[in-house]
């Protein structure tokens, strides 16, 4: 009787716990055939597959609609659709079609505003991110950067320091403005 008051009988709380353990244990086997990449969210498919992974545990795990064959397949799938992704991305133009492409959003003090706009971001995002990086003074600011995974990357340090290698930034969008002798499009932060 107290199962009822809460909602559920006891067969059906059982079939959750039964469910979650059974489900939790599938996930942790998955991840450890398709190894470390499976969680690394190095991507926008990989944290959309990290998202979809959480969706059908959860929903296996407490639903009485799913069944655990069923979840267990789901998660199967998925894990199988990101590494078959993972290895076909590594061939040309397929990773142009799967991910996106970082984007500079500042190079020392100078916002990019187009590509500010672009990322949706403001320049109050920006400030925060700073912050965020222990930034204390906006003349260290060497560059920050919209990663694909959504974080922003800032890179601060010495302004009369070593000069930034222009190697880390041939994928972001923008960085012709870091290799270059011009002051990027916009005002200092």
């Amino acid at each position: 009787m107290f199962a009822e008051q809460l909602g559920a009988p006891w067969g059906t709380l059982a079939l959750v716990a039964v469910s979650t353990a059974a489900i939790y244990l599938a996930l942790v086997v998955y991840s450890r055939l398709a190894g470390l990449r499976s969680f690394a969210q190095m991507t926008n498919f990989d944290i959309a597959a990290t998202v979809a992974l959480g969706s059908i545990t959860a929903t296996t795990a407490v639903s009485t609609e799913v069944s655990l064959l069923q979840g267990a397949v789901g998660l199967g799938v998925l894990f199988a659709l990101q590494w078959l992704i993972a290895g076909v991305r590594k061939r040309n133009g397929v990773q142009d079609i799967v991910d996106n492409r970082p984007l500079l959003l500042m190079v020392g003090r100078n916002v990019i505003e187009e590509n500010l706009a672009q990322g949706q971001l403001t320049r109050d995002d920006v400030r925060a991110k700073l912050r965020l990086a222990g930034v204390t003074r906006m003349d260290r600011v060497r560059a920050v950067v919209l990663e694909t995974t959504g974080e922003v990357s800032v890179l601060a340090g010495d302004p009369g320091g070593e000069p930034l290698d222009p190697d880390l930034f041939t994928s972001v969008r923008g960085y012709e403005w870091l290799v270059g002798d011009r002051t990027p499009p916009g005002k200092p932060l």
